[in-house]
């Protein structure tokens, strides 16, 4: 077993790999960050900011077959699909609803647990010491429902969730406008998940923590990475400016990972999945946990800047434009969700979330190519998963023996 200090480079500055890097650092490795952009600011920056340790119920669920068309017919549907990128994605969705029978549900589900169950406390863990603390609040998952009749607390991803350890409450119409006076009235129930927390600002976390990897002694970069060679036992990453050599590499570039590792004869099914947010400003309204339409699927959460509500799965070119029917569509949602923020000021935002079928990411280093980590596809829960992650990579690349199977996370799943 190695326990030597090495020289690790990690592609990929999203909130998944700034927590690798400060768990590589925490584990006595010289750690440097390679981004193209500011570190933080891409996918890692727009999602609905919820911590849970309770995200362990996978997309892919028994009978979701049947909901798939009504999702992508509706005009304000969770999700879309692009025409001509359509055909392109057949495979992923065959892989997708194999995905959905109840064993292979059970066990995807208990692989989300082991990601996400420590959430909170690593995160609080990295913003210790920062000055920056409040960037995680305690909060509930509020599910709001139209018909109360369809909160029911037997529904399989709550019986999921409760037999994991959550604890759940349903709520009325009364308790539910005392608990959030600014949403909407015509939610008749809801169903409370206790024991979570929330983002104050995402953007901001993965700023905190990149400052963090300096302090350290890490480096971080604003390059983009065009290659990755091995040679001999060492690494070369090469970027649009130079070429640096790491003993060990950890690939974090979400969607981007895929062209870096074909090049090495690596192909994984990791689909490019457009999400958006709609931000109001700030004071106009509040929210005092993170509340989901559960028609809609989407959801709102109060942050430092005000209002954001985050939502849909489009699938399209990752170089297409925001598609401006989406951006209505969820703005119309929030203000259905949250009638005072009708007139405000909004700005909106697209990312792309790298997703595999089965909902879990890739976190394996590559038997062919060994010196080389994976650790990408966190689809929609890469906020709740990137701290465990970073703990695994860094268990991988020290060589520590790992007391768990992670052969839930292998691209030989697939």
């Amino acid at each position: 077993m190695s326990q030597e200090s090495l020289r690790v480079g990690v592609v990929g500055g999203g909130i998944v790999g700034i927590c690798t890097a400060l768990s590589l650092q925490e584990a006595g490795h010289t750690v440097t960050l390679i981004e193209r952009d500011l570190p933080g600011q891409g996918a890692s920056f727009g999602n609905a900011g919820i911590i849970s340790p309770w995200s362990i119920v996978p997309q892919a669920m028994p009978g979701i077959w049947k909901q798939i068309p009504e999702m992508l017919l509706r005009p304000d549907g969770p999700a879309a699909i692009s025409l001509r990128q359509g055909p392109s994605y057949l495979p992923w969705f065959m892989r997708f609803l194999r995905q959905s029978s109840p064993d292979k549900v059970k066990a995807t589900s208990e692989a989300m647990q082991f990601l996400c169950g420590d959430s909170i406390s690593l995160y609080r863990h990295h913003l210790k010491g920062t000055g920056h603390e409040d960037l995680i609040a305690d909060a509930m998952y509020v599910h709001a429902f139209r018909n109360a009749d369809a909160a029911n607390l037997n529904g399989l991803g709550y019986q999921m969730r409760r037999e994991a350890g959550a604890a759940l409450e349903l709520i009325q119409a009364a308790d539910l406008r005392d608990l959030e006076p600014d949403l909407a009235h015509d939610f008749q129930a809801a169903i409370l998940i206790k024991g979570q927390a929330r983002a104050r600002d995402p953007g901001r976390i993965g700023a905190v923590f990149a400052q963090k990897i300096t302090q350290q002694g890490g480096t971080v970069l604003q390059e983009t990475v065009k290659d990755l060679r091995p040679n001999e036992s060492l690494w070369h990453v090469v970027t649009n400016t130079q070429t640096h050599v790491f003993d060990k590499v950890v690939l974090t570039a979400g969607i981007w990972s895929t062209g870096l590792l074909k090049k090495l004869g690596i192909r994984v099914p990791l689909a490019a999945e457009r999400g958006y947010h709609v931000a109001y400003e700030r004071a106009i309204a509040q929210l005092n946990n993170s509340v989901m339409d559960t028609d809609a699927m989407a959801v709102a959460s109060s942050m430092n800047t005000g209002i954001r509500v985050a939502g849909t799965a489009e699938f399209g070119a990752i170089a297409s434009p925001p598609n401006p029917k989406r951006i209505k569509s969820l703005r119309r949602v929030a203000e259905q969700m949250v009638p005072k923020l009708k007139g405000a000021k909004v700005e909106t935002w697209m990312g792309i979330r790298p997703s595999f079928p089965d909902s879990l990411p890739l976190i394996e280093e590559f038997a062919q190519h060994p010196g080389l980590i994976g650790a990408f596809g966190h689809s929609h829960y890469g906020l709740m998963m990137a701290p465990k992650t970073g703990r695994i990579v860094a268990d991988i690349v020290s060589g520590k023996p790992l007391n768990t199977d992670l052969s839930a996370f292998s691209a030989e799943r697939f």
